[in-house]
């Protein structure tokens, strides 16, 4: 399937799954009245398989080593390239950042490194499922910065055009996305 062809079946399924108009609250305390709940879509087989497709082309020139973000929005976009990128033999692996450190275990902050791996001296993309104003995205990017690691950019799916750009532009970070809000409520 050509790259067109994948955004257009997943604008879709993301329109069918994931797209709703109505009164919420998001994360940043606005209110709007429209929303992307992209669970439906990012655990959808087909779903999942354009995503990861989509990002992955999206990334391949980057030399990226590893991809991630908050949780739990960036986990399965996350898992699903670290699997495309081993079968197209250019491997990114897969890391997220909690949203607070767990408190037992290993009470780690930064999920997927091994005892022996570090992100020193690598190249990470930051991933999102929504941005809205950027400030999930900028928690995660401090987290990977702390642990060594070079943040190459942030990468959304819906970029709901309310503040990231602006964000990531202010912070020096390269961002793009896959689709705008613009993108759904015009269609």
């Amino acid at each position: 399937m050509s790259t067109a062809a994948a955004r257009a079946r997943l604008k879709d399924i993301i329109r069918d799954r994931s797209f709703g108009r109505g009164e919420i609250t998001l994360v940043s305390g606005r209110k709007s009245d429209f929303y992307f709940n992209m669970k439906p879509t990012m655990l959808d087989p087909e779903g999942a398989a354009l995503l990861a497709e989509l990002f992955f082309e999206a990334l391949r020139s980057e030399k990226i080593d590893f991809v991630g973000g908050l949780e739990m929005g960036a986990v399965p976009i996350a898992g699903a390239i670290a699997q495309l990128s081993w079968q197209k033999q250019q491997p990114m692996s897969a890391i997220f950042v909690r949203k607070a450190p767990k408190e037992h275990g290993a009470k780690l902050g930064l999920e997927g490194l091994a005892k022996t791996q570090s992100l020193k001296g690598k190249r990470v993309a930051i991933l999102e499922d929504v941005t809205t104003t950027g400030g999930s995205a900028v928690k995660a990017v401090d987290a990977v910065r702390d642990a060594g690691g070079e943040v190459a950019l942030v990468f959304t799916i819906v970029d709901r055009e309310e503040g990231a750009n602006e964000t990531f532009k202010a912070a020096g970070l390269p961002f793009r996305s896959l689709y705008t809000a613009t993108e759904f409520l015009k269609s």
